[in-house]
């Protein structure tokens, strides 16, 4: 999987190549939803059920689909029974760059809210992470629109989006600095590769 990412592949299509043994130029936009559903679902502690759910396939297969997953990266497997129990032992799990979130239920006598909590645990690295790096990314734009005096303000940020308002005349000037700024907010062992989009409106 990190190959793939170093690679710049399709993710989701590479996930279901591997995890359905077909070769990647037989995979179906289906078996991409499924592999989809599965990559997101993950790393929130999915049962077989929600899974089921989710993309419309019976229990049985969704079971199979979250096994075969976890047979094929097991790094994955390893990750996510390493967080729960720091998040057991500490209560609490940090983000690569150190900030924590406490998980108190984690010990919780009531079964219902302790797999919630592990399932937070599990979640919050990754996700803390994700809007750290964006975080880190809004400052340094910040900081480059007024060091370089740019006619241009960040108007909002949206999950790991960075939404900049600027005269037409810099709008490519703008975007470069988005996609420099944010593809070097973090060092991972993978690339962070940035998508910029210039609009005259927001939209999705």
């Amino acid at each position: 999987m990190i190959q793939a990412f170093r690679e710049n592949k399709d993710i989701h299509r590479t996930t279901a190549s591997t995890i359905f043994n077909i070769p990647l130029e037989e995979v179906t936009d289906i078996y991409r939803r499924y592999a989809k559903a599965v990559n997101f679902g993950i790393i929130y502690g999915i049962s077989d059920f929600g899974l089921s759910e989710n993309v419309g396939i019976t229990v049985k297969e969704a079971k199979k689909y979250i096994e075969d997953y976890l047979k094929k990266y097991p790094k994955i497997k390893e990750y996510m029974d390493n967080t729960k129990n720091i998040a057991v032992e500490k209560g609490y799990v940090e983000t690569k760059f150190g900030r924590r979130r406490y998980v108190p239920n984690i010990k919780s006598q009531n079964y219902i809210i302790r797999e919630q909590a592990k399932r937070i645990a599990m979640n919050a690295p990754i996700q803390g992470t994700a809007a750290d790096i964006t975080k880190i990314a809004m400052v340094k734009i910040e900081e480059r629109i007024k060091k370089e005096k740019l006619d241009a303000k960040i108007l909002l940020q949206v999950h790991d989006e960075i939404i900049v308002e600027c005269n037409n005349n810099i709008k490519d000037m703008i975007a470069n600095i988005l996609k420099e700024e944010m593809e070097k907010a973090a060092t991972l062992q993978v690339p962070i590769i940035a998508d910029i989009r210039i609009s005259e409106v927001m939209d999705k």
